[in-house]
């Protein structure tokens, strides 16, 4: 099957999926290892863990496929959803863009609705482009896809600048586009995201970002909302900055800080494949 097939059968399922956000190749492996099925290559993850810069439109395109070729590789068949921004430009870049990510090996590619340079959506300053011309962006990624397979998840961060019934409002204009799923970025309540949920015929999107505008709930009360995905975008990429923070106060000279928790560097072998290198090494001995 395509990515984009296998990702059909994850939302046909009756359950809400948890979708940890991954950022490079690594990550991606550890998602699809720990039996989750499936991933988001987040934006803002992708910029600070490539760049150590913020999810401000400073990442360009060939930064964030290149990333997402890696991911894909290292998901394995656990279908992986590419950030694809603003489709980096016009209605024909959100074209490249699609047609781009597909042969990457991405099930879906989200493409949103704010002015370039975008901002993280839970995050000050951002402004959106007119609801016209985000209608005609989701047609046109609609469009690009006629000879690939892969699917459209349409996002609007117009909430926080023009109130939730333009957003709203812009959902449905995607849908009636033919994406296939639908993303209403930072709801600020929880009557927000049912009143999203209730008029969408197309599977909704959840992101949970504790500290953002919207509320986190658990999987449980998202499903019972209405949601069929809810993504956890920079979950990881937090537990590893803590992590890395923690051993480095460890290094210091004099520290007493404790080494935090650390797998063995067998197990980090393990992790990244070393054993089935070696196997397979011996194919081609000479």
């Amino acid at each position: 099957m395509t990515p984009a097939q296998r990702l059909r059968e994850v939302l046909a399922q009756p359950h809400i999926d948890v979708m940890p956000g991954c950022y490079d190749g690594l990550s991606a492996k550890l998602v699809a290892a720990a039996g989750f099925k499936v991933t988001f290559m987040s934006g803002f993850a992708v910029s600070a863990a490539r760049l150590g810069l913020p999810d401000t439109g400073l990442i360009s395109f060939s930064e964030m496929l290149d990333t997402l070729r890696n991911c894909c590789a290292a998901a394995g068949d656990m279908p992986v959803i590419g950030d694809g921004d603003t489709g980096y430009g016009n209605a024909l870049n959100v074209q490249r863009t699609v047609i781009e990510y597909a042969r990457a090996g991405a099930a879906c590619v989200m493409i949103e609705d704010q002015v370039s340079p975008k901002k993280c959506g839970h995050t000050r300053g951002k402004q959106v482009i007119s609801r016209e011309e985000a209608r005609m962006k989701i047609r046109a990624a609609v469009d690009a896809r006629a000879n690939t397979d892969i699917l459209i998840m349409a996002r609007t961060d117009a909430r926080a600048v023009h109130g939730f019934d333009e957003a709203l409002a812009r959902c449905m204009d995607f849908e009636a586009e033919g994406a296939d799923i639908i993303f209403f970025e930072a709801p600020e309540t929880e009557d927000e995201m049912r009143r999203f949920c209730s008029v969408m015929t197309k599977p909704c999107m959840a992101n949970m970002v504790p500290g953002g505008k919207t509320p986190v709930l658990p999987p449980a009360k998202l499903h019972e909302i209405g949601y069929k995905l809810a993504l956890y975008p920079v979950m990881l990429l937090s537990s590893a900055v803590s992590a890395i923070q923690g051993t480095l106060d460890a290094l210091k000279p004099g520290s007493k800080a404790a080494q935090p928790q650390a797998v063995s560097f067998t197990d980090l072998q393990g992790i990244v494949g070393f054993p089935d290198y070696w196997s397979k090494e011996t194919k081609y001995q000479a």
